[in-house]
C-alpha cells in the first residue's frame, strides 16, 4: 500500500473485495472468472479448490453461468474439500447457485450456511463474517445419495467490520423452511415469507429450518451449531418444532422433547440473544361441528407453551392464533391456504398469512423490527 497525494492506493497484490465465479469446464459467462474442478488453490490467484482430486466437472441444465458446474465428491460441514477464496477481513454477502441436484446444503467456515436448497440451479445468499482472511465453502449433504454441485458463486464485501447485521434466526420443520425458487415456489414455509414483514434495514432473516426436523436433530446435527457460531445480543432466534417429534418413529416423548427444547433455549439465551418459542399451526381439517378451528392438543403444544413461561421467553402461540384466523375465514378458505390434498403443509398464500400472524404477534409483544405489509 502506498500514499499518493493524500489518497491510499492498494497495491496490485491486494485481495479483491468482489468476485464472480463460473464453475465447470464449459464456456465462461461474461464478467465471471472460470474455475474448473482441477484448479487447485493458488496463492497468486487467491482462489481454488483445497483438494481438487475430490472434485469433478459436470454439466448443468441452466443457462449462462448455470450451464455447467463442479461436483463435490467428498463433503460434510467439517470437510477440507472446499473452494477457498482469500478475502480481507470483513462482512460479505455470498450468493450461491447450485448445479443439478435434488437437495443440497451449503457450508462455510465449518458450519451450515444454507439448509436444503432444492431443485436444479437453486439460488440463495447469506452474510458471513471473515476473520481469518479466507472463505472456505463447499456444497454438502441435504439428502444422502444426491449430487452436491456448484454452478456459480458471487462474493461482495458489505463492511470492513466482520460482524453480521442484526439477524432473525429461525429453526423449524417443513411448515417453516424455505422452498425453491425462493421468490415463486408453490409450497412455502412461514419462515421463508417472514422477510416480507421484517424491516430489512434493521434485520436479515436466516431460516435454518428443514423438512422432517425434530428437536433432537436440530440440536445435534449442525443447525443449532451454525446459529451459535454467529448469534449475538440484539439478534432473535425463533424456534418452532413438535410436529415430527410426535411421530412414533422418532421416539421422542413429550418430556424428552421439552428438555431438548429447554437445552437449546438456554444455550441461545447464554449468548445474550432473544429466544422466541412458537407452536405449530394445526391441520386445515381441524374444524369441529360448530365451525371452530382448534388444534390445541396437537404437536406437544402444551409443553412448548409451558417452557416459554418457565424460561421467561416470548411465545408466539401460532397454534391458537392461526386457529382464530382459520375460524374467521372458514373451512373452504382455510383449505385454499394449504397444498392440494395436503392438510398440513401451507402453500405460498398460507405461509404468507402465517408469517403475518407471527410478525403481528411479535410486534404486539414489543419486539422491534417487524412491519405490517
Amino acid at each position: 500500500m502506498t500514499v499518493i497525494g493524500g489518497f491510499v492506493h492498494l497495491s496490485a497484490e491486494a485481495a479483491p473485495n468482489k468476485y464472480k465465479f463460473d464453475f465447470g469446464n464449459g464456456e465462461v459467462e461474461k464478467g465471471y472468472i472460470g474455475v474448473s474442478a482441477s484448479d487447485k488453490y493458488d496463492e497468486k490467484k487467491r482462489y481454488g479448490f483445497h483438494t481438487p482430486e475430490n472434485m469433478i466437472n459436470v454439466p448443468a441444465s441452466g443457462t449462462g453461468a448455470a450451464s455447467d458446474a463442479v461436483q463435490f465428491e467428498t463433503s460434510g460441514t467439517k470437510s477440507t474439500n472446499t473452494f477457498d477464496v482469500d478475502l480481507p477481513d470483513g462482512l460479505y454477502e455470498v450468493k450461491v447457485t447450485l448445479g443439478d441436484t435434488f437437495r443440497a446444503s451449503v457450508a462455510a467456515e465449518g458450519v451450515y450456511q444454507i439448509i436444503n436448497m432444492t431443485g436444479n440451479n437453486a439460488t440463495d445468499s447469506f452474510q458471513i463474517p471473515i476473520t481469518d482472511g479466507q472463505l472456505n465453502l463447499l456444497v454438502t449433504a441435504g439428502r444422502v445419495g444426491t449430487n452436491f454441485t456448484l454452478s456459480a458463486l458471487e462474493i461482495k464485501k458489505l463492511s470492513r467490520h466482520p460482524e453480521t447485521n442484526r439477524t432473525i434466526y429461525i429453526g423449524g420443520d417443513s411448515t417453516v423452511c424455505n422452498y425453491y425458487p425462493l421468490d415463486n415456489s408453490v409450497q412455502a414455509g412461514w419462515g421463508q415469507l417472514l422477510p416480507e414483514f421484517v424491516d430489512t434495514d434493521t434485520f436479515q432473516v436466516r431460516n435454518m429450518a428443514s423438512g422432517g426436523q425434530i428437536a433432537r436433530g436440530f440440536r445435534n446435527d449442525g443447525q443449532l451449531e451454525a446459529i451459535l457460531k454467529y448469534i449475538k445480543p440484539g439478534d432473535y432466534f425463533i424456534l418452532q418444532l413438535g410436529i415430527n417429534d410426535t411421530n412414533p418413529k422418532n421416539e421422542t416423548t413429550e418430556e424428552e422433547f421439552k428438555e431438548i427444547m429447554r437445552d437449546m433455549v438456554q444455550q441461545v439465551k447464554a449468548t445474550g440473544a432473544t429466544v422466541i418459542l412458537s407452536t405449530p399451526q394445526g391441520r386445515a381439517t381441524d374444524f369441529n361441528s360448530e365451525g371452530e378451528h382448534t388444534s390445541v392438543h396437537r404437536w406437544y403444544r402444551h409443553s412448548t407453551a409451558a417452557l416459554a413461561q418457565e424460561e421467561n421467553v416470548p411465545l408466539v402461540d401460532l397454534n391458537v392464533l392461526s386457529s382464530a384466523y382459520f375460524t374467521s375465514i372458514g373451512p373452504e378458505a382455510t383449505s385454499d391456504l394449504y397444498m392440494n390434498g395436503d392438510s398440513l403443509h401451507p402453500n405460498r398464500a398460507g405461509a404468507t398469512e402465517l408469517a403475518r400472524i407471527v410478525a403481528e404477534e411479535l410486534q404486539k409483544q414489543g419486539l422491534d423490527g417487524f412491519t405490517q405489509e
